[in-house]
């Protein structure tokens, strides 16, 4: 490392430490003696040995310490206070449990040198800290291009490097800065050279310029003026003030600005571009919500076909694809079960070529991983396609494997007028199936075992392209359930939706239906109020069609704009659909339950998708979004020479008046600091309902622009102000240090009803 970047060999206290010192190393009032101290040339690495014998010797490194401490301020100089005054003293202050160095100088002027040269070298250490990930990333970029392994690269090799780094920029600005790095002259770049280079590279005008807009002198924001950037530009109000020392306190690397509650350019930058100067709210990252209400007032976090790792027809069954949708969050698991040759039940998509697993080890994997990144319950969907003697099977896995983590009787013994919470089911897990009778009748012997085998198509697909035989057929025939299996299903009873008016009159709270994406659809335009009061008292579970054998997904957000809390989404298949419903999850503690707006919960609500003007509460909100730049997108197409020319979309996924989106224009061969520099607008009309998805692409007039990267998140989890959004690959993966630049303003809308052009969805 370079310790003082261009102008290291200038400073006097680096150049007096790297000369060395004579200190006295000081344990008690009786230990006292001399070491000779140097800071080795690669500026990180301070080195001591006896003074007398020259033999043994210590070392240790500046990123172990945590600050300098001036005077007699530890115990031990303390006590020698009397003996050596205290301009001679100060002590080393190492990070975690390693006790201090106490030192002494020979005179006041080399102890000078040495408290204000070890605190650049730890303000440097720090900033570097920061940036640890970025250099890390240059280095490993440098390492891969350097194929001889010398060290070096020259003018012609640095220009490849740039190209591998998605970076076009001009010869002559290029060939300026490598000479400004090539401080040897020698017309190569050693690696800590080239992340010099990088780095005058990387300079933030865009940031820079902000700083300017608020800083008096332009060389660091004073309290007061980083509380003004805090209440007009990121809206905070009354916190500003507190907040400001507060980030002080946190990002400020220079000492010495911190202790004039000032900020300077490096701190400013590391602020915006940490988790405070993100887009998300911190605070709504974490588990947040009220957990008491009952089970239908919260969206849920839900897989379909969750055994399968790839498509519906021939795809792998796996228990891995259950151990990954519990880790991302998933709350609702599907089971799909079959008769086993042996016996033993087993899970596959029926009908098909998809392998098969045993139910048994389903139920042990849901035991072992249900609760690694939740506490809040897990509900087992099951398709039940097995005879009776395997149904009891079933039931006896579920009792032996899960214990007392399987909820098998209701709360308190009391039959319930209302779901229960998330709170009470906390470490519970939940069989959603059909049922015999009810929870009120579930000790009458007399009931039959047979079920309608109409409920089964409703619990299962009736657009699947694999059903057996006419509809009518099928509807006429009676299926057997299993007793013991029907007595664990207590709050997710599976019953055939007829009628809302029905539903109404009759339905129990425990009571709940599942519905195909196209029905959900056509319930949701024909009576969409009805829904959502539905939705506030009964569990809906919705699912991909059938036709969709390539596992691909629907939109959830129609179906969670009518209030439905289970919307099944192929967990193995990425792309929009799993981002929003990542974007939806992120907030809450990730936790996969987020509670419904206020008029989804209410049993009387007006509130209709698609009409929300209408209710009571209607206030639509003006987002303005500043697409400011970019930092070191990834590569899309690996070919050497190919560098994107990125573009930034905009989308709002929320009820059909809110499906907009638009775009900035592309920068031609710019994917390492592109400028854009452009306005968004967009009226949002339900803001508790939408979520704001930011897409990077590289554009191509002849195909289908491609993915590069993209971040989504609830409209109510917005951070006004500048803001950095750390973009995530089609995965969901971060892919550091790709981000975005933004200004975000949120307003009312001054006129009722106004609009705002936007290209619709």
């Amino acid at each position: 490392m370079d310790p003082e970047g261009s102008c290291a060999e200038d400073d006097p206290h680096i150049k007096l430490m790297m000369k060395g010192s004579t200190l006295r190393k000081v344990k008690s009032r009786f230990w006292k003696k001399q070491r000779h101290f140097r800071l080795l040339e690669d500026g990180m690495t301070i080195w001591y040995k006896s003074g007398w014998t020259g033999q043994g010797h210590s070392k240790f490194s500046v990123s172990d310490l945590e600050a300098v401490r001036e005077g007699h301020q530890s115990e031990v100089l303390l006590s020698i206070a009397e003996e050596f005054p205290a301009e001679l003293c100060f002590t080393l202050v190492f990070h975690g449990r390693q006790g201090n160095l106490d030192l002494v100088a020979e005179s006041q002027d080399e102890a000078q040198a040495w408290i204000q040269g070890v605190r650049k070298l730890i303000h440097k250490t720090q900033t570097m800290d920061e940036q640890e990930r970025q250099d890390q990333w240059v280095r490993d970029w440098f390492q891969k291009a350097d194929k001889n392994k010398d060290g070096k690269m020259n003018f012609k090799e640095v220009k490849k490097l740039l190209k591998m780094m998605n970076v076009d920029m001009n010869e002559d600005h290029a060939l300026r800065l490598f000479t400004m790095a090539d401080k040897s002259e020698s017309g190569f770049l050693e690696i800590e050279q080239f992340v010099h280079f990088y780095k005058i590279l990387t300079q933030r005008d865009e940031v820079w310029k902000v700083f300017q807009d608020y800083s008096g002198d332009g060389e660091t924001l004073t309290l007061e003026e980083l509380e003004s950037f805090l209440r007009l530009e990121q809206q905070e109000a009354e916190q500003s003030s507190h907040h400001a020392t507060e980030l002080i306190h946190r990002y400020e690397p220079s000492e010495s600005a911190m202790k004039q509650s000032a900020m300077t350019l490096d701190g400013f930058q590391m602020y915006l571009c940490s988790l405070d100067g993100s887009i998300f709210k911190p605070e709504l990252l974490e588990l947040h919500q009220d957990m008491n209400q009952p089970l239908s007032h919260y969206f849920i976090s839900s897989s379909h076909n969750t055994y399968l790792l790839e498509d519906q027809l021939r795809g792998q069954s796996s228990l891995e694809a259950y151990i990954q949708a519990l880790k991302r969050g998933c709350r609702c698991v599907e089971v799909d079960c079959w008769d086993g040759s042996d016996g033993e039940p087993v899970v596959y998509h029926g009908h098909t070529l998809t392998s098969k697993i045993l139910f048994r080890d389903v139920i042990s994997t849901l035991r072992d991983y249900a609760f690694k990144v939740s506490e809040f319950p897990v509900i087992v969907s099951l398709e039940n396609h097995c005879c009776l003697e395997q149904q009891n099977v079933m039931a006896s896995h579920l009792r032996q494997i899960l214990g007392d983590m399987l909820l098998s009787a209701p709360l308190d013994g009391q039959i319930p007028e209302r779901l229960p919470s998330p709170q009470q089911l906390r470490g519970k897990i939940l069989l959603k199936a059909k049922k015999i009778g009810g929870l009120e009748t579930c000790v009458d012997e007399t009931l039959t075992d047979e079920v309608s085998e109409e409920e089964e198509v409703a619990d299962g697909d009736p657009e699947s392209p694999n059903t057996e035989g006419p509809q009518e057929e099928k509807k006429k025939k009676k299926s057997k359930l299993s007793r013991e299996l029907s007595d664990l299903v207590i709050y997710c009873k599976s019953v055939h939706f007829h009628s809302f008016e029905q539903a109404r009159s009759s339905a129990k709270c425990y009571e709940m239906s599942s519905f195909s994406e196209s029905k959900a659809k056509k319930l949701s335009k024909e009576a969409g109020a009805e829904f959502v009061r539905y939705n506030s008292r009964q569990l809906s579970r919705t699912y991909p069609s059938g036709l969709r054998t390539d596992s691909s997904n629907y939109n959830p957000q129609d179906m969670w704009s009518t209030g439905c809390q289970i919307v099944a989404l192929n967990f193995q298949t990425a792309g929009l659909e799993m981002d929003l419903n990542d974007g939806l999850f992120r907030q809450n503690g990730s936790c996969g339950f987020v509670l419904k707006p206020d008029f989804m919960r209410d049993a009387s609500s007006r509130f209709s998708p698609e009409r929300p003007e209408e209710r009571p509460s209607y206030k639509p909100l003006r987002l303005s979004i500043q697409v400011i730049s970019g930092q070191q997108l990834p590569k899309v197409n690996q070919k050497e020479g190919s560098i994107v020319d990125p573009l930034v979309r905009v989308e709002i996924y929320g009820v059909p008046l809110d499906q907009a989106k638009d775009e900035t224009g592309h920068i031609n061969n710019n994917g390492f600091n592109p400028v854009w520099n452009q306005t968004l607008n967009f009226v949002i009309h339900v803001p508790e309902l939408a979520l704001v998805r930011f897409v990077v692409e590289d554009y191509d007039k002849a195909s289908r622009n491609d993915f590069i990267g993209q971040f989504t998140l609830p409209f109510t989890c917005i951070q006004p102000g500048y803001r950095h959004i750390h973009l995530l690959c089609k995965d969901g993966m971060p892919i550091p240090p790709s981000s975005l630049f933004i200004n975000i303003s949120v307003s009312e809308l001054t006129q009722r009803g106004q609009t705002q052009k936007v290209q619709d969805l």
